[in-house]
């Protein structure tokens, strides 16, 4: 990747993912040559689930190891060095300098600070172009993602050098997680400082989930401070619930935006297997619902559909970026968020019919008492469905997937060869084969929640 207006020349080196490998300079296209630490978590959570569901080959553990490596190398990342030894400025062309961080900025990065910094280049080398920071999304959703490789992945316990450098890493996204978590930041879409429902319901379970493993790992202390600080966050993720609109906000409490779809992403990504914060919450399942008939109103590629297909979705109303239209990941996570449920309801989970969820259950064909069970995950999986119907719709011969597809003529725009469209399509996809593959439970387990 050439910058000729920074004077750079990025060659990406293994393990670091890109957000888009698109060479472009905002002409129009926007430049994501970069390691975006939460994106690149999202893609190597991904490629685990490719690898469960045998859409890639074993080798992807490579990949892993590549990407385990390439992030404990920016452990060493320091300011103070770039400053000192770099004559970076130099380089820059005049009608550029006014993008470069501050000294006093690139200065204060070392050590934990460069987990905060949104984005590295891919080549491992500190990012001196201005951007939305901090942000502390990211080593929250690769310390998810890393457990999960951990758990789920037997090749890293037959690795000894692996297995010691991802529990390392792990420990550092711990310790950044815990260190931060009551701070505000950017917003996922790094636009907004605050506290945000997406960032705090990834650090609640990072930290839930950390604390099991660090129990497991031998740590002596009866109630690490992991769990104590996951239990007050989620308590006050409670809090982002607004019962006069009917959907999570997705800042706090006067912080910019409310609806967001970054809350149903915060839902997804988290992966809670039930209770609040899940795909079984009748409040995430609220959110999801009002934020499809706001775009089914505001997009006219989503009042002109074909029937059975299922509505477009972008971020949140009235975007201006780019085309501010539908995301494809924004589009996939409806889908997938019907196909996780249908997996939860055919595995014995059950599905709440209260008054905060009525227009998600009217929606889906479950208003009543009856259909339940086996009859709701069939209702969920053609919802599903029909919303991947969509995506095929915007989709090209040749698979491509960007960030956005206009929401009037449905023409892709913004950046091509979007990472997280890919990963979002892997997820909705193999979460569909599994609740297609659950075999349904009892039908004792399979009876609708009570009213309270």
């Amino acid at each position: 990747m050439e910058r000729p207006g920074f004077g750079q020349r990025v060659v990406p080196v293994p393990g670091s993912v890109l957000a888009s490998p698109a060479v472009a300079h905002y002409d129009p296209d926007p430049d994501y040559f970069f390691h975006w630490f939460r994106d690149a978590a999202i893609v190597i959570d991904a490629l685990r689930v490719a690898l469960a569901a045998g859409y890639a080959e074993r080798s992807a553990v490579n990949r892993f190891r590549e990407f385990v490596q390439f992030n404990r190398s920016l452990q060493t990342l320091d300011g103070r060095e770039l400053l000192r030894n770099g004559d970076f400025r130099s380089r820059v062309q005049p009608s550029f300098l006014g993008y470069v961080r501050a000294d006093a900025e690139l200065g204060a990065l070392s050590g934990q600070r460069v987990l905060a910094d949104t984005r590295v280049n891919a080549d491992g080398t500190l990012d001196f172009i201005r951007w939305s920071r901090p942000q502390n999304d990211g080593p929250a959703m690769r310390g998810i993602a890393l457990l999960r490789w951990w758990q789920q992945v037997p090749e890293v316990h037959q690795d000894p050098p692996l297995r010691g450098a991802l529990s390392d890493l792990i420990r550092t996204d711990l310790a950044f997680t815990l260190a931060h978590v009551h701070e505000p930041c950017s917003d996922p879409w790094e636009e907004t400082p605050g506290y945000h429902y997406y960032t705090q319901v990834l650090q609640a379970e990072a930290l839930r989930c950390g604390a099991q493993w660090l129990a497991g790992t031998g740590q002596p202390e009866p109630a690490p401070p992991e769990r104590i600080a996951a239990q007050e966050t989620f308590a006050h993720l409670d809090g982002y619930w607004d019962q006069t609109a009917g959907f999570y906000r997705a800042h706090g409490e006067g912080a910019g935006k409310g609806l967001d779809t970054a809350t149903v992403l915060g839902v997804l990504h988290a992966g809670r297997s039930g209770g609040a914060h899940s795909v079984l919450d009748p409040r995430a399942q609220a959110t999801l619902t009002v934020l499809e008939e706001l775009f089914e109103a505001q997009y006219a590629i989503n009042r002109q559909r074909a029937a059975g297909h299922g509505p477009a979705l972008g971020r949140y109303p009235d975007d201006r970026y780019f085309s501010g239209g539908a995301w494809f990941l924004a589009t996939l996570a409806a889908a997938e968020f019907y196909f996780r449920l249908a997996q939860a309801l055919r595995s014995g989970s059950s599905m709440a019919f209260v008054p905060d969820n009525l227009r998600f259950r009217e929606r889906l064909g479950a208003a009543g008492p009856a259909p339940v069970g086996e009859e709701l995950a069939r209702l969920a999986v053609a919802r599903g469905d029909a919303i991947m119907q969509t995506v095929r719709t915007y989709t090209p011969e040749s698979g491509a997937l960007s960030e956005q597809f206009d929401q009037t003529t449905g023409a892709q725009t913004s950046a091509k060869h979007l990472s997280w469209s890919y990963a979002a399509f892997i997820t909705a996809a193999a979460s569909r084969d599994r609740a297609c593959r659950a075999t349904p439970a009892a039908d004792h387990a399979m009876k609708p929640a009570g009213t309270a």
